[in-house]
């Protein structure tokens, strides 16, 4: 048996299906629901030019870099990702937005060499990068992010260790199941598969890389029954457990039938009266010296 996750793109490290239709809605979605949540596109300690340059990692269908060439119109915002239809579609958005000019997009595979030159980016942001970046690969990255963000400039990393801690019994067993199938696949930090853990790693990674002034930032969004954030991230997780499931049964976690069970037995339970549940993520920010 395989122990090791292949996406059909043997490029793409994704556990998800990120040419289809029905991971780009859920990218868009999530890119909504968590800025607004965290209040801000960029964190209000960060100092960026006037004129300044920022880069998105994995910038999938492009709503963080439109949105912030909209915040700050005389920047211009890169987004790279490794998926060729994300690219097509954030062009596409960006010449309905008007925004061609200030944002640009690239297809660049963010577990190599990033092509552009040192010193190039007064930001480095990125969100939810353990869907693709294995444990090994996260020092290398976190120094390539050091390489092209410019004196005094900063870097800002977004991520999540679970899909959330709720009160419905299938949710929990259809999550841990992913985290085991993370752990089988060595794509998970934690030493008991009970989520990524990767958040706890960020500050030390950027410490590392020669990142200075580190701060974390906690997150936390309530989408129990009867929460604002109820429906669209029973949404968001309606459509990343269904992609998930695939991947659950590659790395043996279940059969197709035990996963699309539980699957189903999770969506109604979400939707129940007396849903509970909170989702926590976390922001860490470093500054590079002069």
């Amino acid at each position: 048996m395989e122990t090791s996750w292949q996406s059909t793109d043997e490029e793409n490290t994704y556990v998800l299906d990120s040419e289809g239709a029905a991971e780009m809605a859920r990218l868009t979605e999530q890119h909504r629901v968590v800025t607004r949540y965290m209040g801000t596109l960029i964190n209000k300690s960060i100092q960026i030019p006037e004129a300044g340059t920022i880069l998105d990692v994995a910038c999938g269908p492009g709503g963080w870099v439109l949105d912030t060439a909209f915040e700050y119109p005389k920047s211009e915002v890169v987004g790279i990702d490794i998926s060729d239809n994300l690219i097509q579609y954030a062009h596409a958005q960006a010449r309905v937005q008007g925004l061609q000019q200030a944002a640009r997009f690239q297809r660049m595979d963010a577990t190599k060499q990033l092509d552009f030159p040192d010193a190039s980016f007064d930001l480095v942001n990125a969100r939810f990068l353990i869907g693709f970046l294995a444990p090994a690969a996260w020092p290398t990255f976190i120094q390539e992010c050091m390489r092209i963000t410019r004196p005094e400039g900063y870097i800002q990393l977004t991520e999540c260790d679970d899909m959330g801690t709720t009160n419905s019994p299938a949710f929990e067993h259809l999550w841990t199941l992913c985290a085991r199938a993370f752990q089988k696949a060595e794509r998970s930090f934690s030493p008991e598969a009970r989520n990524f853990n990767i958040t706890p790693m960020l500050g030390h990674f950027i410490q590392q890389a020669g990142y200075q002034n580190i701060q974390t930032i906690p997150h936390v969004i309530d989408f129990s029954v009867g929460a604002e954030a109820h429906y669209d991230m029973v949404q968001d997780w309606k459509i990343g457990l269904e992609l998930l499931q695939p991947f659950i049964t590659k790395m043996g976690m279940a059969t197709q039938q035990e996963a699309e069970h539980l699957y189903q037995l999770a969506i109604r339970e979400m939707m129940s009266d007396g849903f509970r549940a909170l989702w926590y993520f976390t922001t860490v920010i470093g500054q590079r010296p002069l």
